[in-house]
């Protein structure tokens, strides 16, 4: 299985800037949506979040700019499962446009499990772990990223 698809859309006209690219905080948005997406697929949708009380919060994310998106472009983000433990996930989603594999931005989040009555930390579900594991293994074969686990930094001076 590839990544999966979780998202797409079109670039709509208050996206853009006054170059016609697609705004910075613009690709986070289409990422949370992703994001979103994932959630109902893994069963952690507003019906669930509701009845258990428990979401997902984002801890920490990277976001690289690869290629420029432009108005009414139609794009769409192939989200990859990389690892998870009992409360948190680590994924990696690309932006490209539809029909085309060439990554346009990435973004890789950590993301956590959390009961919003503390609000604190907590384990998934049985249900839960067995949908991320379950992708994981259709996935087993993808190649990590190639921007998986980027550090921000200048060069070392020579």
């Amino acid at each position: 299985m590839p990544a999966l698809t979780t998202y797409t859309t079109q670039i709509q006209p208050d996206w853009v800037d006054y170059n016609g690219h697609l705004r910075d905080a613009f690709y986070l948005l289409i990422f949370s949506y992703a994001t979103d997406a994932l959630m109902d697929t893994l069963g952690l949708d507003s019906e669930n979040r509701a009845a258990s009380g428990h979401s997902l919060f984002t801890l920490e994310l990277h976001l690289n700019y690869l290629h420029e998106v432009k108005l009414g472009a139609e794009v769409q983000v192939q989200t990859q499962l990389i690892a998870h433990d009992a409360k948190r996930l680590h994924l990696y989603h690309s932006l490209h446009r539809v029909g085309d594999e060439q990554a346009l931005a990435g973004n890789e989040q950590m993301l956590l499990h959390v009961d919003l009555a503390g609000p604190h930390a907590a384990p998934f579900t049985q249900a839960t772990l067995e949908k991320i594991a379950a992708i994981r293994t259709e996935q087993a074969d993808l190649p990590p990223p190639a921007l998986l686990g980027r550090v921000i930094g200048l060069p070392p001076k020579k």
